[in-house]
């Protein structure tokens, strides 16, 4: 179980809901942005996409050890890439469709 601070760190940290970021995670744009371990393999947040979104999809009694290090893993993410937000319009840039890949889109309004 995912301690309180960990818990409202990343629901803070991960604005976009479990199928906004499913159907974003199933688009091109998606899996073309990340790092990658070959040409062909899975982006590093395309993968954690896919386990914030089971996270999501699980009741806070639930989680796991494994889901709370994953937790901590988005929020550094998340934290550290908006801090390098790039000058300009950002709505097609790769790092606004990273960090949706993070589950987080910083041009979602609260």
């Amino acid at each position: 179980m995912a301690d309180t601070d960990v818990h409202a760190e990343f629901r803070d940290a991960v604005n976009m809901t479990a199928s906004e970021l499913t159907k974003w995670l199933g688009t091109d744009e998606s899996r073309e942005v990340g790092q990658k371990q070959s040409a062909d393999a899975e982006s590093v947040g395309h993968d954690s996409g896919r386990k914030i979104v089971q996270i999501l999809g699980k009741k806070k009694a639930d989680l796991t050890e494994d889901d709370e290090r994953h937790m901590r893993k988005v929020v550094g993410y998340v934290h550290r890439h908006m801090a390098q937000r790039p000058d300009g319009d950002v709505s097609e840039s790769r790092w606004r469709r990273s960090l949706m890949n993070w589950g987080h889109d910083p041009l979602k309004k609260e």
